[in-house]
């Protein structure tokens, strides 16, 4: 059975550490509970399996929890949801928590990491679906394909990303990956490889201002249909690389 209780030590995490910020009423409600259960969770279980970093626990709140629950605003009512590399939860269990309309199905290929999410999920009594395996293996696809939205935080350049969202994603459904202030260039640099699998209507969302001490940005892209992909001519690749060159060397 899980616990997220210890006996205080030295390495234990002190109660101003774990104290949510103001905000974290507005973004859980009534549910701010659970997030609590989730800090302390993080903080005591997920630092002693390695999955959180200890320098990390200072900066729960805002860094991680909160940073991924507001990705919640870019996410329709009762949306089917998958967290594809969830780790240790981010950003799937803060969006359970915050959205309870959510359907959302957590994909982890690491053990120690699926076993620290089930536990969790049955102490604090979510309904999250909790699938061991990779995004790209075909039984994954499987069992969590065609979903509305697809997110992701910290698992892969945005080349081979939406290689694994994707195909997870239903028509017209969303992969929304969190990144830090590098996702302008990201996308930038990777763009003609999100057209080539298909992604569409594809932008830098910012979410959580007001929130968070720095807002959450969001790379946005829709998995098209076949036949509204735009297929590009190798001279007009040929030529966005070009100009990406120039524009880094200016």
């Amino acid at each position: 059975m899980f616990h997220v209780e210890r006996e205080p030590g030295p390495a234990a995490a002190t109660p101003a550490e774990l104290a949510p910020p103001a905000s974290a009423s507005t973004v859980f409600g009534a549910r701010l509970d659970l997030a609590r259960q989730y800090c302390a969770a993080l903080a005591t279980a997920g630092v002693e399996r390695g999955l959180i970093g200890p320098r990390e626990v200072p900066r729960l709140w805002d860094r991680h929890i909160l940073n991924c629950a507001v990705v919640g605003e870019l996410i329709g009512e009762g949306a089917s949801v998958v967290d594809i590399g969830s780790g240790a939860g981010l950003p799937g269990i803060p969006l359970a928590i915050a959205r309870p309309d959510l359907r959302i199905t957590l994909v982890e290929p690491l053990l120690r990491r699926t076993v620290f999410l089930s536990e969790f999920i049955e102490e604090a009594g979510l309904e999250v679906t909790v699938v061991r395996g990779r995004a790209e293996q075909s039984g994954v696809i499987h069992e969590a394909g065609g979903a509305d939205v697809v997110t992701s935080r910290a698992v892969a350049p945005l080349a081979k990303l939406v290689q694994w969202s994707l195909p997870l994603v239903r028509e017209h459904g969303r992969m929304l990956a969190l990144k830090g202030v590098s996702a302008a260039e990201e996308l930038e640099r990777d763009r003609d490889a999100l057209e080539r699998a298909g992604a569409g209507n594809v932008e830098v969302l910012e979410c959580g201002a007001g929130l968070v001490s720095t807002p959450t940005l969001v790379i946005s892209a829709e998995r098209l249909r076949r036949s509204e992909r735009t297929p590009k001519t190798r001279s007009e690749r040929v030529s966005r690389r070009a100009a990406r060159a120039v524009r880094k060397k200016s």
